[in-house]
């Protein structure tokens, strides 16, 4: 089997490597992690604006906003593809290329709750503008945390808890300017429902990020990128169906027409809006799971966090909403807390390096030779 096939979770080294040396260091696909980030900086930050222009020029449809979120996955058709030429070219087995059937289920199962997180997520946008809502999701952060902790025992250094810290008082402050946001024609028990209900989809995708990790750690056969797409398409597909469900119930479908022809975009627009939210949403949550596979749960949600004030400043530009000290004090917070996590990854992933070559007996050629395998 080709070594590309062979490789180990999150890493660049292939199994034949001493067990030892794989347990002890996990390196990390550099190239791959950033590209992961990049995609879920397009989701947070472009996400919600798009959703958010659907409601506000006469979108209504809950349920349509909710499949806007996964029913992308077919972009993930051509990498795949392309992925499963590249094995069947290296001599693998199509039994070996695609995902072990308990992936499957979790996939599955998982893509059941993330398609009631959708669903929650969007009934609160629709009642709540982007900074709101947007500070009220970061509080996944502090879920995740939790739930990192007690479900992958998820190791907290002084640095992560900093950062937790800090990102979680940037939110905080946020929070205190949140009352005169309320948008126009949104009642007071609306707003309420908005800010409940966006609260219970941060818990709820704060405890999918972890389930996620947990199914990657119980899988039998190693982990590459090729079963992470195919974990996330299987995923989208059980959240879009469920998303479906809910359009069928509501009738979303019978309605989809008559609200494009009195979109306030535009007919043509109104397409556009959904298509592109499904295309953007989409790389969020590959970028999602690349970070997982690369790291972890925890730096998918510290990621996450980050990038919440410059959603902020997203919606000043682009829905003027307002931007005061308040807001510019998170940003410092929030940027703060963020390196403070990466500078404590970088100390103990160069601890486990030194620690890893002590093992293996420092500058000993046999060990040099076996660390090139």
């Amino acid at each position: 089997m080709s070594t590309s096939m062979n490789l180990e979770e999150g890493t660049g080294t292939p199994k034949a490597v001493s067990n030892q040396t794989t347990k002890t260091v996990k390196r990390t696909n550099w190239p791959l992690l950033l590209l992961s980030c990049a995609f879920v900086a397009i989701g947070i930050i472009g996400g919600p604006l798009v959703s958010r222009l659907y409601f506000l020029h006469g979108g209504s449809r809950r349920w349509l906003s909710s499949c806007m979120q996964t029913a992308g996955f077919p972009i993930l058709f051509l990498p795949l593809l392309s992925l499963f030429l590249q094995s069947r070219s290296q001599g693998v087995l199509p039994s070996v290329f695609f995902m072990e059937p308990k992936l499957f289920i979790s996939s599955a199962f998982i893509g059941l709750l993330l398609g009631l997180d959708n669903f929650l997520y969007s009934l609160g946008l629709s009642y709540t503008p982007v900074s709101t809502s947007s500070i009220l999701f970061s509080t996944q952060l502090a879920f995740l945390a939790v739930f990192a902790f007690f479900i992958v025992k998820q190791r907290f250094t002084a640095y992560s808890i900093n950062a937790v810290i800090l990102m979680t008082l940037g939110a905080i402050l946020l929070g205190l300017r949140t009352n005169g946001d309320r948008p126009a024609g949104v009642s007071n028990g609306q707003y309420l429902l908005g800010f409940i209900l966006t609260l219970g989809s941060a818990a709820l995708l704060g405890l999918i990020w972890p389930l996620i990790e947990l199914s990657y750690a119980k899988a039998k056969r190693p982990v590459n990128y090729a079963v992470v797409l195919q974990f996330q398409t299987n995923l989208a597909i059980f959240a879009t169906l469920f998303s479906l469900t809910g359009m069928v119930i509501n009738k979303d479908f019978q309605a989809i027409g008559r609200e494009a022809k009195v979109y306030g975009l535009g007919n043509g627009m109104y397409y556009l809006v959904i298509g592109a939210g499904a295309v953007v949403w989409q790389l969020s949550f590959i970028g999602g799971l690349g970070v997982i596979f690369c790291a972890n749960s925890l730096l998918n949600g510290v990621l996450s966090a980050v990038l919440l004030p410059i959603t902020n400043i997203a919606a000043v530009i682009f829905y003027q909403e307002n931007f005061n000290g308040i807001k510019a004090m998170s940003l410092v917070l929030c940027l703060w807390g963020f390196t403070c996590y990466f500078y404590g990854e970088y100390k103990m992933s160069k601890k486990l390096k030194d620690s890893a070559k002590t093992q293996l007996g420092g500058d000993n050629p046999r060990n040099d030779v076996l660390s090139s395998v």
